[in-house]
């Protein structure tokens, strides 16, 4: 992959996340709203993954895995409380 394919898919997965994030703020129901912050959480992370292969950084790829698995968690604890169980 070269440098301005890498940059092109960062910049597509940041504007994927921007309209993750509009349906977020005009999602009409709380589980809409949920799905759409899962969706902007996986595609920050998947755009930190290319960035850490573009600057050659690792810390950038352990930044990633931390928000992969807060996302997962939240999503699990938010589907709890919309369920009525937490």
């Amino acid at each position: 992959m070269t440098m301005i394919e890498l940059i092109g898919f960062g910049i597509f997965f940041i504007c994927l996340a921007l309209c993750a994030m509009i349906r977020l703020a005009k999602g009409p129901t709380p589980a809409d709203r949920m799905v759409a912050g899962d969706a902007a959480d996986n595609l920050i992370c998947c755009a930190m993954v290319l960035f850490s292969i573009y600057s050659g950084r690792g810390i950038y790829l352990d930044i990633a895995l931390v928000g992969a698995m807060l996302g997962i968690l939240d999503t699990m604890l938010v589907g709890r409380y919309l369920e009525g169980r937490l």
